[in-house]
């Protein structure tokens, strides 16, 4: 089991800051962050929206048990809820706790930052459920409708019947009748089988 530390005195502040464009500048949230009494602050100028934010990755991969990465606003560090839950997943993997300066309910170093985190999953979970739910209610009352889902078919009944009396009848092989309908022999293979 990993130590954790016994006060904030023992704790390593570690900041990530971020912003979205190359014409932003760090320079409050580094500041916020050294106010802060971080030891050390990751700066990243990527968009949110981006998956590929190498700065973060180098940050999760630093942390140790008992750090606390610091941002000076949840935004900076996550583009949505389901992000935010999966970055503080990584966070507690590493035996690390996560603070925002802005918002100080966000604090999983205390009882109540944690429990308003699992709060947040929970809810995040049951919004995936729902989407989920209505995805394929909708999906279902669309086939009642008779929505096809799925690529258009390549030969139309017609075509696929053409095709059999084709064949049936031994005027053309397979090959023949596929080049006829302008399509591969494993296209006419699998609508004779269906």
């Amino acid at each position: 089991m990993s130590r954790q530390p016994q006060s904030d005195t023992d704790r390593v502040l570690i900041g990530y800051a971020r912003v979205s464009t190359r014409g932003q500048d760090l320079d409050q949230q580094r500041d916020t962050l050294r106010a802060a009494n971080c030891t050390r602050i990751f700066e990243e100028k990527a968009s949110g929206a981006k998956r590929d934010r190498p700065e973060l990755v180098r940050m999760l991969d630093h942390l140790r048990a008992g750090d606390v990465v610091t941002i000076t606003r949840l935004d900076r560090l996550a583009r949505s809820t389901a992000d935010l839950l999966a970055i503080a997943e990584r966070i507690k993997e590493a035996g690390a706790g996560l603070r925002s300066l802005a918002e100080p309910w966000a604090d999983t170093t205390t009882p109540a930052g944690r429990m308003v985190l699992t709060v947040f999953a929970g809810i995040a979970d049951f919004e995936r459920s729902l989407i989920v739910e209505r995805t394929s209610v909708g999906r279902m009352a669309a086939k009642a409708r008779g929505v096809r889902f799925g690529p258009r078919p390549a030969l139309s009944g017609e075509q696929i019947a053409h095709a059999r009396q084709l064949i049936s009848d031994n005027e053309k092989s397979v090959s023949e009748v596929a080049r006829l309908l302008g399509v591969h022999r494993a296209t006419l293979y699998r609508a004779l089988a269906s």
